[in-house]
Order: structure tokens, then sequence, then C-alpha cells
């Protein structure tokens, strides 16, 4: 049975919410770490880490500052660095089991984690990469030239092609309903090009991304994954999926690719 554990550190902009998913009865292979995505909160992933802790992990996550639980003015990135110090706080104390650790990223996510494996490569076994933000986003990218910016929040029907995603999404209180800032839009990108200036990721990567994704448009990721990728990259499109895979009509399907890839990096129950 998974069971949820709750705690918080000082980061850098305030206390940070931290959850970590184990079965206290199981003797764990691995460690999973969570970075969940702009505007949401870990706890969106309690369907991922069951899966996980099913497979034989422990798993870690935390809400961002500015994000779920965490302090922080809601939604506000002043630097994506501030976030992957934050993660690596957490990637620590995941580490201390002495297990291998995978790294899991969703959009923002995916990108704070892509420059956290450029930095720290050699505290992870393998990362996986869902509908990473690291090629930005071309209307994204047309806000910053408007000033102001126009109230646009996210739209919950450009989640998933299942409505109950959005419709949890726009009723979750721990979400982010607003509109972008221009911080948050200037940061993301700033850290785009960062990305894109390398270095390349040497360590084992799953990169999946939903063909119809109109927050991290495909195409544009392409381009930079192109700029990163070695022969360690593996990668899937899912046809017709949307931004989030996880809470997609195939979920089942992404939830178990992402399950066998890291087999593949740390060993299925058979060989360890």
């Amino acid at each position: 049975m998974t069971t949820v554990d709750e705690n918080a550190f000082p980061g850098i902009r305030g206390q940070v919410q931290t959850y970590r998913w184990a079965d206290p009865d199981a003797t764990a292979r691995y460690v999973a770490v969570i970075a969940h995505g702009y505007g949401e909160h870990a706890r969106r992933y309690d369907h991922v880490a069951e899966a996980l802790v099913a497979d034989g992990a422990v798993v870690h996550a935390l809400d961002h500052h500015g994000h779920g639980r965490s302090e922080g003015e809601r939604a506000s990135v002043t630097d994506i660095q501030e976030f992957v110090t934050d993660l690596d706080t957490v990637v620590d104390g995941a580490a201390e089991q002495g297990l291998p650790v995978v790294l899991i990223g969703h959009s923002m996510g995916g990108l704070i984690a892509t420059r956290y494996a450029q930095q720290h490569a050699e505290k992870l076994a393998a990362l996986v990469l869902s509908g990473p933000v690291i090629g930005g986003n071309p209307g994204f990218a047309q806000l910053l030239e408007m000033d102001p910016i126009p109230e646009i929040p996210i739209d919950p029907a450009a989640l998933s092609r299942d409505p109950a995603t959005g419709e949890a999404y726009a009723a979750d209180g721990l979400v982010y309903h607003g509109p972008f800032k221009r911080e948050t839009l200037q940061a993301l990108f700033s850290a785009v090009d960062d990305v894109k200036g390398g270095p390349k990721l040497e360590l084992p990567v799953l990169w999946i991304h939903g063909e119809l994704d109109a927050l991290a448009p495909l195409d544009a990721t392409s381009e930079a994954a192109a700029l990163i990728k070695t022969g360690s990259w593996q990668e899937k499109v899912y046809p017709g999926a949307m931004h989030e895979i996880y809470n997609e009509t195939n979920k089942d399907e992404v939830i178990g690719d992402t399950i066998a890839f890291i087999a593949s990096a740390v060993g299925s129950p058979s060989s360890v």
C-alpha cells in the first residue's frame, strides 16, 4: 500500500513543500523525483507516483516556490535556476537512500529537469522529459511584445483529450488559474536559451510528447532536443495526444513506457 509523507524545507524563496510516496512493506529498487509543471502542483501526479511505487520506487516531489502549498508569489518565476537549486535539495535528500535516482519533469518541470541534468548529471541514473518546454512556445513569445500582457490563462481544454482532466484542473484550488506574468515568461525563455546552449545530455534520457501539444509545441521542442541529445536519448510521440500525457486517454501506455525505460536504466525486478 502506498503511503504519502509530507515535509518542508527552507528553499530559495521561502518554505518548499515536499512529498514522499512509498510502500513501507516493500524493498525499493530506485528513487524517482518528479518536477511538476507551471501553475500546478505535485499532488496532480499521485497516480504516476503510485504506479512507480508499485514498480519498486520511492517517489519524491516538491511544489516549486510560488506553486501548490509552497511559499512565494503565485506562479511568479524570476530565475529557473532557483527552481534547480530547490530541486537539488530534494534530489540530495532522496539520494541518501543509496539507490539510483531517476528524475521526471513535465512541461516547465521538464525545462527545470533538463537544466538540472545539464548541471548535475552525475547525480542521476536517468531522466524522463514529459512535454518539456525546452523549445519555448512562439505564442507565449508574442505575449512578451504586448504591454500590458493580456490576461489569458491556460485553457484547461488544451491539456488532454480526456475532459475530466480539464475539469479537475479548473476545479483545483491549488492550481494557479491567472494570466502569465512578464517576469515568468522572461525567465522561461531565458532558461530555454540556456538549455539550447548545452551541454548535451550524456545520461539515459526518455523524451515523451503529445503530437498535438499546444503548450509545448512539438516542432519547437524537436528543434531544441536536436541540440542536446546524444546516443543515450530515446523519444516517443503519442499520436493525437495533447500536453498532459500522464493525464491523457492513453495514460496507462505513457506510464508503462516510462516504467519500461526506467527498467532499462536501473534494472528490472528480475535482474536485481
